[in-house]
């Protein structure tokens, strides 16, 4: 632990340096994010930010030299860390307010500069011992006037500031570190009693004294009534202003510095049972206990409701993955409260796991050195002082970076350092600063009491809990980051889709059916065919994906198609994929239009397609809807009894009569088990087994009418036929499924022969299904004779209507239009 001043302040000067390299990089990154974000230098650029950096900087440099001029002996490390910790909080709220990003950084220099102030006062820090129940009654009075005075500077919840005109203080926040203050004293003060309890506790022997008698007959109870009383009027008050997050750290402070003291094990036991047992009380008695608690425990029952926060904040974290969206290229802001109380997953989302295990490594130095610190300490007052301040900030960093990650209910304290918070960051300096001072006298060996292993205790629980969380954020990130994202509450999508622009959507001779217009920043989808919208799907802020805007979506948006490393190398420098790319389908909007004209008003549904190679040709679906106007329509949509946002030709069971026990009875079964469980909608299969009952849709029935006119081999249904790769060229996408020969050629003329109609080159069937309500439908099937010249047609239509003539006209209508 010893070293000379002038080492001291080589170790410390170039920790400054590489920390202020650091939040330069930072500050840079953020200035340039607009441009990296539009992908285009004609941005406006952010600035503002940099005059938190250069009152960082100054700051720090005014704290080394003090430092080094009055504590010549102090840790080296905990100054930089701290300050670190706190450079990088305040450009993360730079980034998410701008005004609270100012405010923090007048806090920082206030912070620092009570602080270097505060080198002045005696190491011995004797000024707090002395006037212990002073400091902590003061303090108590002044967090109690929050009942009476109280206010909250967002106009609305628990009143715990005192102040107002943007002025306001938390008196919740020194009351932790004065307790602190106070236990190390009491406690202290009682040194000799201690010493000879564990003592005799250790060894077994018996002091022939009449003190170690009546230590051996009494418990610990009589000893700590003072701070039991102390400690119960803090926390009925923090209990009845409900700021019971502040109530469970003053909690876990009292069970450190009193372990801390007595080393004994039934303190830490009894305080996991007292707190066991409050959270149960507080779960019958404090509706905001029951919301967090349950939001812990399943988050997903309510994720845009009770759970918003922890969901958001979840999903802030996978979004953030191992290397994070860059900074300022991120969406943090949608999380709530990102500032403040959820800063560690915005953090996570724009520094991914690296960053994330950075801030922990950091969290994790400043527990090692600060129980180093007390290990050493010369005397047992600053020794419980230094692990009840180390146990403060980072026992509370540990319990508000659990909330973010789901490891335990979150709670309302603020990262230490690192949050948006005045009061908090004061007091932290505060904590980190009476450190300084107890690290500057440092005795050459350990004390011998309470012995060096229950300071190994409380480094394991602190370092382990800080070891859980990275491991847990590791899980959220990485393992379940990617089911999390696909999620429909997950607006990052969306937003992303208004910066890189979509693949676009065209028919067989690139003719455009959905794209994309505007500017980065700005991009909008636009379905340029509306009638597809039912079956090409949709893509949007509010109502998600369907059809092949979803199942296609790793193409359209760039995630697959490109190597490896583009992905890669635009996910670093972009915090986004690259463009998207576009993709062909096998429809022809020709044909399409003259389907859709045809089936008109109808509910309806038809399916043309090649039968030789599968390609769809067109696939109407009746009534549909337009996907550029779904903002307005979407109420009236999801209660029209038409079910306009129905795909009837692939997701649509219809029976299928007279058919089952005619020509096709045979093939019907096959057409059935091979195509139920693919139905050749990159989307649909999933959608279609979950339909219930019997029933056939237009698509399967189509590939039954294309054993016909292909000769006896059902194809295999394709729609999409290829992307635009990188280099302009087209790659094709392989079928979902693989033709099967299931007649031979003359059972195939045998079946063909009874339904030809040789003046049209054409056969053709029409069955009508008269159901017991009255209702009824029509199936139109037909095709080229399998003897044609050319390529094959096939063609189902179905009508939600008993009307053969009308099937007929619109069956002739479009095989005739195919054919020339």
């Amino acid at each position: 632990m010893s070293s000379s001043p002038s080492a001291t302040r080589r170790v410390q000067g170039r920790l400054f340096l590489a920390a202020a390299l650091f939040l330069c990089v930072y500050a840079v990154a953020l200035s340039l994010a607009p441009a990296v974000r539009e992908r285009t230098w004609q941005v406006t650029y952010h600035w503002e930010h940099w005059s938190g950096w250069f009152a960082w900087v100054l700051a720090a440099v005014l704290a080394h030299r003090q430092s080094s001029r009055w504590l010549p002996e102090r840790d080296p490390y905990l100054l930089p860390v701290a300050m670190l910790l706190c450079g990088w909080g305040m450009l993360t709220v730079w980034r998410l307010w701008p005004a609270f990003g100012a405010r923090q950084s007048l806090w920082m220099v206030i912070s620092l500069g009570v602080l270097i102030a505060g080198l002045r006062l005696p190491s011995d820090l004797s000024f707090l011992r002395r006037f212990k129940y002073l400091w902590l009654t003061g303090s108590l009075i002044l967090t109690a006037l929050t009942l009476l005075w109280g206010t909250n500077p967002l106009g609305y919840g628990p009143r715990m500031w005192l102040g107002g005109y943007g002025v306001y203080f938390q008196p919740s926040e020194p009351l932790k570190l004065l307790l602190v203050v106070y236990l190390s004293a009491y406690l202290a003060d009682r040194y000799p009693f201690l010493l000879l309890m564990n003592t005799s506790a250790r060894s077994g022997r018996k002091f022939p004294t009449r003190l170690v008698e009546w230590l051996e007959k009494s418990s610990l109870l009589p000893l700590l009534a003072p701070t039991l009383i102390m400690t119960g009027l803090a926390l009925f008050v923090l209990v009845v202003q409900r700021d019971l997050g502040t109530a469970f750290i003053l909690f876990f402070l009292y069970a450190v510095v009193v372990y801390a003291a007595v080393g004994q094990w039934h303190v830490p036991a009894v305080a996991v049972l007292g707190t066991l047992a409050a959270g149960i009380v507080g779960y019958g008695l404090f509706d905001v206990v029951r919301v967090r608690v349950d939001a812990w425990l399943n988050p997903w029952l309510d994720p845009s409701g009770r759970s918003f926060q922890i969901v958001q904040s979840l999903l802030a974290v996978a979004n953030g993955g191992m290397w994070g969206r860059g900074p300022g290229l991120g969406s943090p802001g949608l999380v709530p409260l990102a500032h403040s109380d959820l800063i560690f997953a915005a953090i996570a989302e724009e520094h991914g796991l690296v960053g994330s295990l950075g801030l922990l490594l950091l969290l994790a130095l400043l527990a090692g050195r600060g129980l180093m610190i007390g290990l050493y300490a010369a005397d047992a007052y600053r020794r419980y002082l230094a692990a009840g301040l180390t146990a403060f900030l980072v026992g509370q960093a540990v319990l508000i970076i659990g909330g973010n990650l789901r490891l335990a209910p979150l709670t309302g304290v603020t990262l230490p350092f690192v949050s948006y918070g005045g009061s908090s960051l004061l007091t932290s300096f505060l904590a980190l600063l009476l450190l300084l001072h107890i690290s500057n006298q440092r005795a050459a060996r350990p004390a011998t009491q309470p012995g060096a292993l229950t300071f190994q205790y409380l480094g394991v629980l602190l370092l382990g809990s800080l070891a859980a969380a990275a491991l847990v954020n590791g899980w959220w990130g990485m393992v379940r980051g990617p089911d999390l994202l696909t999620r429909t509450d997950n607006p990052r999508r969306a937003i992303a889709d208004r910066y890189v622009r979509r693949g676009a959507i065209l028919d067989r001779n690139d003719t455009p059916i959905n794209i994309t217009e505007g500017q980065p920043g700005a991009f909008v989808r636009r379905a340029d065919y509306p009638a597809l919208s039912n079956v090409v799907g949709y893509t949007d802020p509010t109502y998600g994906q369907s059809g092949l805007e979803a199942s296609l979506d790793v193409y359209l948006r760039g995630l697959r198609g490109y190597s490896d490393l583009t992905i890669w190398w635009n996910h670093m420098l972009y915090g986004q994929p690259p463009p998207g790319l576009d993709v062909r389908l096998s429809l022809d909007l020709g044909l399409q239009s003259l389907a859709d004209a045809a089936l008109g008003q109808c509910r309806a549904a038809l399916v043309l397609l090649d039968a030789d190679s599968g390609e769809i040709l067109a696939m109407a679906s009746h009534p549909t809807f337009d996907a550029n106007h779904l903002e307005t329509d979407w109420p009236s949509l999801v209660q029209d009894p038409g079910a306009p946002l129905l795909n009837r030709a692939t997701l649509g069971r219809y029976p299928v009569g007279a058919l089952e026990t005619g020509m096709f009875a045979a093939l019907l079964p096959e057409v059935e088990a091979d195509v139920a469980g693919w139905i050749g909608l990159p989307g649909g299969e999933a959608a279609q087994q979950e339909q219930a009952g019997p029933g056939y849709s237009p698509l399967q029935m189509a590939l039954l009418a294309g054993v016909v006119s292909s000769g006896g081999v059902r194809p295999a249904p394709l729609l999409v036929t290829g992307y635009k790769t990188p280099d302009a060229t087209w790659a094709p996408l392989v079928s979902l499924g693989a033709p099967r020969r299931l007649l031979g050629s003359q059972a195939v003329r045998d079946l063909a022969l009874p339904a030809a109609r040789p003046d049209l080159g054409i056969w053709e069937t029409v069955a009508v299904i008269q159901e017991a309500n009255g209702k009824g439908l029509t199936w139109y099937l037909g095709g080229t004779l399998p003897d044609f010249q050319g390529p094959g047609l096939a063609l189902a239509v179905l009508l939600e209507e008993p009307d053969p003539a009308l099937a007929m006209a619109i069956g002739e209508q479009l095989l005739g239009a195919a054919l020339e």
